[in-house]
């Protein structure tokens, strides 16, 4: 198959994860070949590699006379994980993952020694950076096998509740349409937690006042309309592009990769803000919150001394706690991200229970020092890769 177009390269990506679903399902009951599965997966691969190129790059097209330059570094790199995952055995795969990061076995061991002996009651875990390596684009980040069966091992064997928040949408195309873990492992949450999927599948989210939803409403109308407009189209095709939420809505300034001039970038941040500050000229309605990649627009709810504040991560456990019953109070919770709009969850955790584990992935000094500021006995690792192997390790 010839991939040309954006579309193209989605549903191709679709189709690896409806492949890596079922043989997440199949590898956790017990099955050891997967001579057909590989050869599919080798053939999607070949696919992205049949991308053309123009100026080195691979170049995909938007329309008759648009194209774009794309990345697919992840997509690539997961599928070469997978297949080395399904032909070897686990612990050949890991002494890969030891070739590819610096101090690997040295960081898993120290956090199997974190965790070992730990009776888990939750566990809460922001994804991309995470428990998933990150991608260039939310949409194609679909999760690998390897990936799924590790922290699914552990969701099934180590914590009675498990739950994936995130500030991505829940569905269309969001957490649960990316994901290939077991069924029923995990709980779903989108939004900061605003929207989730249960166990048994129902979708449930937390109240919006109708005013707000009318605002949101409005906001989301004008940023529809800007990236619809040539000059800032690419905003809504790098990274997260423009996400509509629940409760929020994300556009993307910027990518891993860096791919928009650092002015141009900043300049289109100046934009966004005006255009918040137009729609909602008291401040009363939005909070905006600057990942450096993500504009992140909030809506506004009450704080518990009656101030208005933007709904954040450590909002959504309680939320959560609530509606699932999480009994955390009962602990130990472990509570694991990867920036600072993960951070909220460890004071959401702790307020309930001195028992709270947490492990970071970062190599930002800035932010290893304002979660240990929460929680003094953090765990700090380099790479997803590291904290799920140790999710994986500690449950055998």
């Amino acid at each position: 198959m010839k991939i040309k177009t954006l579309n193209d390269f989605y549903n191709e990506m679709f189709k690896s994860r409806d492949l890596r679903r079922k043989m997440v399902v199949e590898y956790m009951n017990g099955k050891e070949v997967f001579k057909e599965e590989i050869i599919q997966l080798n053939n999607i691969r070949e696919n992205l590699e049949g991308i053309d190129k123009k100026s080195g790059k691979y170049t995909l097209q938007l329309t008759e006379n648009q194209s774009m330059p794309i990345d697919l570094t992840y997509e690539m790199d997961e599928m070469k994980r997978d297949v080395i995952f399904l032909e070897e055995n686990e612990e050949s795969f890991l002494k890969y993952l030891d070739d590819v990061h610096m101090n690997f076995y040295k960081q898993v061991d120290e956090g199997v020694k974190y965790l070992k002996g730990k009776d888990i009651r939750n566990f809460v875990t922001d994804r991309d950076g995470t428990i998933n390596n990150y991608c260039a684009r939310y949409q194609s980040s679909i999760q690998s096998i390897y990936n799924a069966v590790f922290i699914s091992r552990f969701a099934q064997k180590m914590a009675e509740n498990n739950v994936i928040l995130t500030s991505a949408p829940l569905i269309n195309v969001g957490l649960a349409d990316i994901s290939v873990n077991m069924p029923n492992a995990f709980i779903y949450a989108g939004s900061k937690g605003r929207e989730y999927i249960d166990e048994e599948g129902n979708r449930k989210s937390f109240p919006i006042e109708a005013d707000k939803q009318l605002k949101l409403d409005e906001l989301n109308k004008k940023l529809g309309q800007l990236v619809r407009k040539p000059e800032y189209n690419k905003f809504s095709l790098i990274g997260s592009g423009l996400q509509y939420k629940f409760g929020q809505t994300t556009i993307a300034r910027q990518d891993v990769n860096n791919s928009i001039p650092a002015k141009e970038s900043e300049a289109f941040m100046d934009y966004i803000v005006n255009l918040v500050q137009e729609t909602d000229p008291e401040n009363k309605y939005f909070r905006i919150e600057d990942t450096g990649k993500d504009i992140e627009v909030i809506l506004t709810i009450q704080s518990a001394d009656n101030e208005l504040k933007d709904f954040d991560k450590g909002d959504g456990v309680n939320y959560l706690d609530e509606s699932i019953s999480m009994n955390m109070k009962q602990g130990y919770n472990l509570i694991c991200g990867d920036t600072n709009s993960d951070v909220p969850m460890i004071p959401a955790s702790v307020n309930k229970t001195k028992d709270t584990l947490s492990i970071f992935v970062t190599r930002d000094d800035n932010l290893e020092k304002k979660v240990k500021g929460e929680l003094p006995d953090a765990l700090i690792v380099t790479e997803p890769d590291v904290l799920v192997a140790i999710l994986n390790n500690v449950s055998k």
